[in-house]
């Protein structure tokens, strides 16, 4: 009998996946490449909120846990997965200027706000408050880390590339079982996928669908990322990773072309120079209303459980959360209860689907 099943492998599969190898848990992992906005991601870690000049959500025990957590996978895979890049937040006015000083006076943010403004960090980006600089910052490639990951597990014979069907999950006292496979218990990591889960579609899961741009320009030469109207990632050869756009309407999970000319309007009014559109694409997001995880044990089959809800911070999140999820889990570590799905508690029982 294996120790767990995982159902999904983007960001929170792969750091629930990781965090069960490295406590020698037995398991198996079914993808079947439905969701992708880990794929798309914008891949920053980034723990201040640029817009208002504040710090993320636990943003300084995420980044302790983050960054080692996939330099970590890094030697592991033998790939580049991690890029350290300094962010520029592109200022508007003096009073923008006034408010990054206040907020790079306040403990948790002084180390990550630079109070040297920089005039000007390239040509083709002007600005007539100069820019400030936020540090510690950087890009996680997610292309690389699921890929490479996914072909470990696969070396490792501990993936299947299928659809999960709930209608085949048999559920023991302490056990599940599924197509000739037990395990003693199974987590569930699929994203927007969650909404098609008949154990955990009561949880209010709200998609954000978001789109990117990738452009070419010789002119450009950015070797920072900048933050204005829009985010402009470098990602070399001339290439640029443009976005994002947050649509809690749309649920299409394919490029749109209003996205397209919201992006490419706002970067032409940002930079000066010539660029290419090369590439558009698109993911739905897994936010919860409270824009916090949702994580923890199934109300009623207690060898259910499920890690989701990091909306646009996935890469920063999900290493630490997920070891949270796997302490419920094994030792019965009680989650915090702003992350636990049991503050959801109060929807009626009839909203929790029972399963046939």
């Amino acid at each position: 009998m294996l120790d767990y099943i995982v159902v999904g492998l983007g960001l929170s599969g792969i750091a629930i996946s990781r965090n069960l190898e490295k406590r020698n848990k037995q398991f198996v992992v079914f993808e079947d490449s439905s969701q992708k906005s880990s794929l798309v991601a914008g891949g920053l870690f980034n723990p201040v909120i640029l817009k208002r000049f504040t710090l993320a959500w636990n943003a300084n025990e995420h980044m302790k846990i983050a960054i080692p957590f996939y330099k970590e996978l890094e030697a592991k895979l033998q790939a580049k997965i991690v890029y350290p890049i300094d962010i520029y937040r592109k200022f508007f006015s003096a009073e923008e200027q006034n408010n990054w000083f206040e907020a790079a006076d306040k403990p948790l943010l002084s180390e990550y706000l630079d109070t040297d403004l920089v005039k000007e960090i390239n040509a083709c980006i002007p600005s007539e408050f100069s820019f400030g600089r936020v540090r510690q910052t950087g890009v996680i490639d997610t292309d690389v880390l699921i890929s490479e990951y996914r072909n470990y597990l696969k070396n490792e014979d501990k993936i299947k590339f299928e659809r999960f069907n709930y209608n085949e999950l048999q559920i023991n006292e302490d056990s599940v079982s599924y197509k000739g496979i037990s395990a003693r218990k199974i987590i569930f990591c699929e994203g927007f996928g969650m909404q098609h889960n008949p154990f955990f579609n009561y949880l209010p899961l709200r998609g954000n669908k978001g789109e990117y741009l990738t452009i070419y320009s010789e002119e450009l030469q950015l070797e920072e990322a900048v933050k204005s109207s829009v985010f402009i990632i470098p990602l070399g050869n001339n290439l640029y990773k443009v976005g994002a756009t947050y649509n809690n309407q749309d649920k299409d999970p394919h490029p749109s072309e209003e996205a397209k000319e919201e992006l490419e309007n706002k970067l032409a009014k940002l930079i000066n120079c010539k660029f290419e559109i090369v590439d558009q694409s698109a993911g739905i997001r897994p936010a919860s209303k409270d824009r916090k995880p949702m994580l923890g044990r199934h109300p009623e089959y207690k060898n259910l459980y499920c890690c989701n809800g990091f909306g646009s911070r996935g890469v920063l999140i999900s290493p630490s959360v997920s070891e949270q999820l796997i302490e419920l889990a094994e030792n019965d570590v009680q989650l915090p209860s702003e992350i636990d799905l049991q503050r959801f508690s109060k929807l009626t029982r009839s909203e929790h689907p029972k399963h046939s």
